[in-house]
């Protein structure tokens, strides 16, 4: 594999990272114009496909196959370089949009949300990798900061893209039109990874072959985690079995893929990894109760409790820039310790809106310094995943890092579920705005302990450094 090179001064835009930085970052900014607008499409497509009844499925049957996705796409990166992931994985995404956007059936539009999954998952890690191999540390940060601040746009406008077009043209358009605007990012990326990142690592060229025993793990937490999902869908007594039989399958899948030691807090990667878990997790879990808890305690429309959150994306995308400055790495530890309070006092504030007194506003004024907060926490994790690991293992540890994050964005919003709907709260699904008769507790019972889960992972942020390096 060549050798990363390159001027001391040049920036992620200089003449040698330009069509590469261009390249990737427009492949993030379509991944996100793709989640932020298909949940605007997606109910209209559920009703006309006769298929409200599967609606959740839709959502999880993404989540489970990108877990596999993403540890294929780790031992695949590992070993063969990650131009082969990449390539693949925005084949099999831009397949399963055209697979969903030509859907008669409800089911076919399920499959093709779950190969939209695996392409996801594949391309996710592998750009994680490219980052890892051209650039040097000391523009990692930037290119980090550049794949926050491309979620920015498509937040806010997204949604109302989406609307328009799914109103004027059909939900089907949401989906079809995507693929084609892949071409451009990928004539500019795809050539320099080739030259640049491509192969397996020096000194890792004997390993070609995949671990089987990752791929069988692989495999678990993806069953396990989709009968997890299911068991938290429908909450009878009988949905315990799919339960327990998810758990059965994810905990030890989960111990063998994440590094040892993640979930005692062990110094350096093992909480870089369990940092991603509990920030994400928690605020996700978090911030999807928001919209309802505005809509049924404050009378807001659904249009104006998604703006809500609108200010969030530019805040987020300000402390992954702040994260990014040369003159933060020093104390990049303790940004993210206060990056975490401000994630939990965001969290533990959003539920004072349940008082009639207070303004509706409060919740977005929080939001946005939690998402501040979650701009200086996620990126760094990003930086300090790559820091701390070898370059035979970036693939690996990066599907590790993104295995943290999905994975506990499903179990704390299950647990989330649970708590709602056993305080009154009604079955949450994410079509929920009609939950008129929800109790104030039961919005209470998601946002106080995901504050204290929040807490838990500002003390993680004080043993993210390996004092052994």
């Amino acid at each position: 594999m060549p050798s990363v090179v390159g001027g001391r001064g040049e920036g992620v835009l200089g003449r040698e990272y330009r069509a590469l930085s261009i390249g990737i970052v427009s492949v993030v900014l379509l991944v996100a114009f793709e989640a932020t607008a298909v949940g605007t499409a997606m109910p209209v497509a559920a009703r006309e496909l006769d298929g409200v009844s599967l609606y959740a499925f839709a959502f999880s049957g993404y989540f489970t196959t990108s877990l596999f996705g993403m540890v294929l796409s780790g031992q695949w990166s590992d070993r063969r370089g990650p131009l082969g992931p990449l390539t693949t994985g925005i084949a099999a995404f831009g397949a399963g949009l055209l697979l969903s956007g030509t859907a008669g059936v409800m089911w076919l539009f399920i499959l093709g949300r779950a190969v939209q999954g695996f392409g996801g998952g594949l391309v996710i890690v592998a750009l994680y990798v490219v980052v890892g191999r051209v650039y040097p540390e000391r523009l990692r940060p930037a290119i980090m900061a550049a794949f926050a601040a491309s979620w920015v746009v498509p937040s806010i406008v997204g949604p109302l893209a989406s609307g328009a077009v799914t109103e004027h043209l059909g939900w089907r358009w949401v989906f079809v039109g995507i693929p084609v605007l892949v071409v451009f990012p990928l004539a500019l990326a795809l050539p320099q990874i080739r030259r640049r990142a491509s192969g397996a690592v020096d000194g890792s060229a004997g390993s070609a072959s995949f671990d089987r025993r990752r791929i069988r793990l692989a495999l678990g937490i993806s069953l396990g985690a989709g009968l997890l999902q299911y068991a938290a869908q429908d909450l009878r007594w009988l949905s315990l079995v799919p339960g327990a039989a998810g758990a059965a399958l994810l905990v030890p899948a989960v111990l063998g893929l994440l590094p040892r030691g993640t979930y005692r807090a062990a110094r350096g990667l093992p909480s870089v990894v369990l940092l991603r878990g509990v920030a994400a997790g928690s605020f996700i879990a978090a911030e999807s109760f928001v919209p309802l808890m505005l809509v049924t305690q404050r009378g807001l429309s659904p249009t104006l409790a998604g703006f809500s959150l609108a200010a969030g994306g530019v805040t987020w995308a300000l402390g992954s820039w702040v994260q990014s400055r040369p003159r933060v790495e020093p104390y990049r530890e303790r940004l993210m310790t206060v990056g975490m309070v401000l994630v939990a006092a965001a969290i533990a504030a959003a539920p004072s809106v349940l008082i009639e007194s207070v303004p509706a506003w409060t919740v977005a004024v929080a939001w946005a310094f939690g998402c501040l907060g979650m701009g200086l926490v996620i990126s760094s994790t990003s930086v300090l995943l790559l820091h701390l690991s070898p370059p035979k293992e970036a693939g690996s540890n990066s599907a590790a890092l993104q295995i943290s994050d999905a994975l506990s964005n499903v179990v704390l919003l299950a647990a989330g579920g649970a708590a709602f709907a056993a305080l009154g709260g009604g079955a949450v699904s994410h079509a929920a705005t009609e939950a008129s008769g929800s109790h104030p507790a039961a919005f209470a019972a998601v946002f106080l302990p995901m504050a204290g889960v929040a807490l838990v992972g500002a003390w993680v942020t004080t043993r993210v450094r390996d004092q052994r390096r």
